[in-house]
């Protein structure tokens, strides 16, 4: 009976002795506790759960083989003149010799019977275009037309069936961090398909045309240029269009023209034969902090109305100087980008509902946009526009300002000599366009003098200082 007492007492000091060690360690307060001093060190339950949003949960198989057979390789053979002056000079030819260039991109099938989108760079100053399908059966296209300034182009070709297409999403739906594929044909690999992330949306990269791209962490590289950028379910909701790169190969970021802007070129160059852009008339720049607070304003994003153009749809809205966009439609505006970029989807008296801030106080006003060709500007009394069609075909341009009229009292002598001039560079930065321009020289101080470019009426080109 000793003995067994004695068994018993050992043992009840064993169980004191374990549960006090759990107590000290593992309980509520515990060393090794999940709540020690209120922070959690342990996982949570649902932590393994979060896995399934994982790449390796993503059906990109769908998506990728509707794709696959929509984009196709574009092959740009072009001929360029090459000069030899020391075989011109001492014997007196082959001064000049023809040069055969090959370029390579991608493309994208948007109609079964035939229609191509692609790069402008792709196809720039081609002399031939051919279209490879992802069923190896060649085709040569035709050029039906383009917009350099948003790097796209419209293809044609005459197949003898009808064609796998892609249909358009909705960029402006599109959300960061939604998964995309890229697909195109890199290093003339055909049908090569890369996954990736939406990174950014409305990037501006200050390209003086594009500003407004979608950005992804999708592998794109040499010749994917033209290809397409589609959702989980195979839409496309781009073009892609560039890399970000020092070496010409892919480091981590690429770009591309949003659909629903690619798409209203195309509609444009179907209908009208040309891409027919609408402005909003104001001039100014988006905020931020140091912005703001040069301004004596709170506001830290949004677009700054600095300037108003006359007669078009902000002035007859009343927009004025001073007040912020922050929406157009349904589309909120934080950047430059976002503005232009909204604004590129819109035609020349479509009508837009603008959000603005006056005076701390939210406004609403129906603008409609004017025609980019209306779109003047004006600089130490010389007042520009944009070039037309005319003025391209008979000085062989495809960019260019013109001189409207001249008000200031200094060059009225000049004014016969200037008028229907068209300006090509202010200080060695090319004039592409009037918004280009408008930009350039809202950075410029009047008092500061300029250095103009430009050719005059008789196709003669001249400098001036101004």
């Amino acid at each position: 009976m000793k003995q067994i007492s004695k068994l018993f007492l050992v043992s009840l000091l064993s169980g004191a002795t374990t549960l006090g060690a759990y107590k000290l360690l593992f309980d509520d307060n515990g060393y090794f506790s999940s709540n020690k001093n209120g922070i959690t060190t342990l996982a949570p339950e649902s932590y393994g759960r979060l896995a399934s949003l994982g790449a390796e949960n993503v059906d990109f198989t769908v998506a990728a083989e509707k794709t696959i057979h929509t984009v196709v390789h574009v092959k740009n053979v072009s001929v360029r003149t090459i000069s030899n002056p020391i075989m011109e000079y001492f014997y007196g030819y082959g001064g000049q010799q023809q040069q055969e260039q090959v370029g390579t991109g991608s493309g994208v099938i948007i109609s079964e019977d035939g229609y191509i989108v692609t790069n402008n760079h792709v196809v720039k100053d081609a002399n031939d275009i051919e279209i490879t399908l992802n069923n190896k059966k060649t085709y040569k296209a035709k050029l039906v037309g383009t917009d350099s300034k948003m790097d796209i182009a419209l293809l044609k070709i005459n197949a003898d069936e009808k064609l796998p297409y892609s249909t358009f999403a909705n960029s402006d739906s599109v959300k960061i961090g939604e998964w995309v594929l890229a697909v195109g044909n890199p290093y003339n690999l055909t049908s090569t398909v890369t996954a990736g992330i939406v990174s950014a949306k409305a990037r501006n990269l200050d390209t003086r045309g594009i500003q407004s791209f979608i950005q992804t962490d999708a592998a794109v590289n040499p010749g994917n240029s033209g290809g397409a950028l589609v959702n989980t379910r195979g839409e496309l909701i781009g073009i892609n269009t560039m890399i970000s790169s020092m070496t010409g190969s892919y480091v981590g970021y690429s770009f591309a023209v949003p659909s629903n802007n690619a798409r209203k070129i195309i509609e444009d160059i179907m209908e009208f034969g040309n891409v027919q852009r609408g402005i909003l008339g104001v001039e100014g720049g988006e905020l931020n902090s140091t912005a703001s607070k040069e301004l004596g304003i709170t506001q830290t994003q949004g677009f700054y109305i600095n300037k108003v153009t006359k007669n078009s749809g902000a002035e007859k809205a009343k927009l004025q100087k001073g007040d912020i966009i922050i929406k157009l439609d349904n589309q909120d505006i934080a950047t430059f980008a976002d503005l232009s970029g909204y604004v590129n989807t819109k035609r020349p008296n479509d009508k837009i509902q603008v959000t603005y801030l006056r005076d701390g106080k939210t406004m609403i006003a129906p603008v409609v946009l004017s025609k980019n060709e209306s779109f003047t500007t004006e600089f130490k009394g010389i007042e520009l526009e944009n070039i037309d069609a005319a003025d391209k075909k008979k000085f062989k341009l495809d960019y260019g300002v013109k001189i409207k009229a001249i008000t200031n009292e200094n060059l009225l002598q000049y004014n016969e000599e200037l008028k229907g001039n068209i300006i090509l560079s202010i200080d060695n930065v090319k004039a592409t366009n009037i918004e280009t321009v408008s930009k350039l020289l809202n950075n410029k101080d009047e008092k500061q003098s300029i250095r103009i470019e430009m050719i005059n009426k008789n196709g003669e080109v001249i400098r001036i200082i101004i």
